[in-house]
């Protein structure tokens, strides 16, 4: 029998047991699926970052520690954390962001809130031809999974798209940059900027106010990715000062965004509450069984965490 711990919060065991259990069962696992076991007992932990459980040291037979979630910077700096740690990839995942992105970039490259603004009978004032997709650069910094996802499905509508990574990349039909001078370059063409980067010290407070200016006049900011790479100040004064048109934003410093904070009545700037892809407990549950048998089987675990880089 194989002990699975779920550490996460009690909304969230009622979302995944059923799935886990039918995707351990798919593979013919034989587990105990729980979420209180005696430390010394659990083979694996199935696990979100805001568990009450911060403290690995008791879970000494431990194998592994499976998150739910895609980003990881939450926990991988717990120094009690010793087990090898896997962050979330899988279908439902990859889809959510696409969608995401692609629809908030069709928004804002067909500014459809200009339409929106303008449904009061007069038709010269709404009258507003957009430029076509092959006109307007977009840039998304971060190119793993999700960026790269992101990336193939907007080259697909005829989007000239830019990638940035702290490494070089090669992707078919997408113009991919690395370093301070490429990112430099993504920046000066994003008509659309797209954020996918893990949240790292390096990332943290990247787009301040003098990388906002490097973008060009009238772009558009997307933020799916992790709320502290933006600084919240440097935003707000570009799009007072009109050097952007509008940030669309689904991650914070703080979460939930507190009531009383700016972005919520800003006129430029579109809160959306962490939904940009959220994991869906369907294809995450094959995930997690899939890691637990080849834990099982001997074999390397999927989506190892390299702690060095944070992700």
């Amino acid at each position: 029998m194989i002990n699975v711990l779920f550490a996460a919060t009690e909304q969230r065991w009622s979302e995944y047991e059923a799935p886990l259990r039918e995707s351990f069962a798919a593979r013919d696992l034989s587990v105990d699926l729980r979420t209180d076991f005696a430390p010394e007992e659990v083979d694996y932990i199935v696990y979100a970052p805001n568990s009450p459980l911060q403290d690995f040291t008791p879970y000494t037979r431990c194998k592994a520690v499976l998150n739910l979630w895609a980003g990881v910077e939450a926990i991988v700096g717990n120094q009690t954390l010793t087990q090898p740690l896997t962050r979330m990839v899988d279908h439902g995942l990859s889809r959510g962001m696409v969608e995401w992105v692609s629809g908030h970039v069709l928004r804002h490259h067909l500014d459809i809130d200009h339409y929106l603004a303008h449904q009061d009978g007069d038709w010269a004032a709404a009258h507003k031809v957009p430029p076509l997709a092959e006109e307007r650069g977009v840039t998304i910094l971060g190119l793993g999974e999700l960026g790269r996802a992101c990336a193939e499905a907007l080259a697909q509508f005829g989007f000239p798209v830019t990638g940035w990574s702290r490494s070089q990349k090669e992707i078919p039909g997408i113009t991919c940059l690395s370093g301070e001078t490429g990112l430099d370059e993504a920046l000066s063409g994003a008509q659309i900027l797209v954020l996918l980067l893990p949240l790292t010290d390096e990332t943290t407070d990247l787009l301040d106010a003098a990388r906002l200016a490097q973008l060009p006049q009238g772009a558009v900011v997307l933020n799916p990715g992790r709320g502290p790479m933006i600084v919240d100040e440097a935003l707000i004064a570009a799009l007072d000062s009109g050097h952007l048109r509008h940030a669309t934003l689904d991650v914070f410093r703080t979460e939930p965004l507190p009531a009383p904070h700016p972005f919520w009545a800003h006129p430029k700037i579109t809160v959306c509450p962490h939904i940009a892809s959220e994991t869906r407990p369907r294809t995450a549950a094959q995930v997690i069984a899939e890691n637990v048998a080849r834990g099982e089987a001997g074999r390397p675990l999927k989506f190892l965490v390299d702690r060095s880089r944070g992700y």
